[in-house]
């Protein structure tokens, strides 16, 4: 696993929050159960009001799932710090997103993983996604448009594919992408969802169920 990357040195703090805002945000997450320190770290560095409009900046360190437009959210902080350390038990160097949103799943992965590619099917979510990741310096994540449902099979294998909406059953195309050794997470189910693991191991996936969730459907196509 990298170590934790640095954001641009004038994008720490910027705007509507004080050190000690995102300190009661993480101080809730380690309260919750999280544990992992990098994880920990990264989200105290992650400006996160810059992945909401900025009439909901007040409210982006609280642990909510908040708006971003399309029918579409910001997970609250717990889900996506859950499932990033769940994700960062096998180190991985190479990871696939299926769902890149605001951009904020994507960015705390690119603070701590080597090479971290995201899909995103809403053109204009994409758009603004990439132009903040751009801003705060971080390189090392490719965002692409595209149906997330089938992957991206022109950078695979993965060591690691973590979805961000829940499909009713287990795309077979991702399965296909990830590494053997991989970990594939994300929630499963329709109106009843389970965070789900889904290790590779000689050719076969391996599941483990995690808790109770609620996401937005993975739907299939581009816009």
């Amino acid at each position: 696993m990298a170590e934790l990357l640095q954001l641009k040195p004038q994008l720490q703090g910027i705007g509507f929050t004080s050190p000690r805002t995102r300190k009661r945000m993480v101080d809730r997450l380690e309260a919750a159960g999280i544990k992992n320190p990098l994880v920990l770290e990264a989200l105290r560095q992650l400006p996160r009001h810059l992945f909401v409009d900025e009439a909901l900046a007040h409210r982006a360190y609280e642990d909510t799932a908040l708006p971003i437009g399309h029918g579409q959210t910001l997970s609250q902080p717990y889900i996506v710090a859950r499932m990033t350390e769940i994700l960062l038990e096998n180190q991985p160097e190479k990871v696939l997103e299926i769902g890149t949103g605001s951009g904020f799943q994507c960015a705390l992965l690119a603070c701590l993983i080597k090479e971290v590619w995201s899909v995103e099917r809403l053109e204009p979510l994409m758009s603004k996604a990439r132009k903040r990741l751009q801003e705060l310096g971080l390189r090392n994540a490719r965002i692409s448009h595209g149906d997330g449902q089938m992957g991206l099979s022109a950078h695979a294998p993965f060591d690691a594919i973590l979805v961000t909406a829940a499909p009713k059953e287990l795309p077979e195309s991702l399965t296909e992408q990830l590494n053997e050794g991989g970990r594939l997470i994300l929630p499963l189910g329709d109106k009843e969802q389970t965070l789900c693991i889904f290790d590779k191991n000689n050719g076969r996936l391996v599941r483990k169920d995690i808790e109770p969730v609620y996401f937005v459907p993975l739907l299939p196509g581009a816009q």
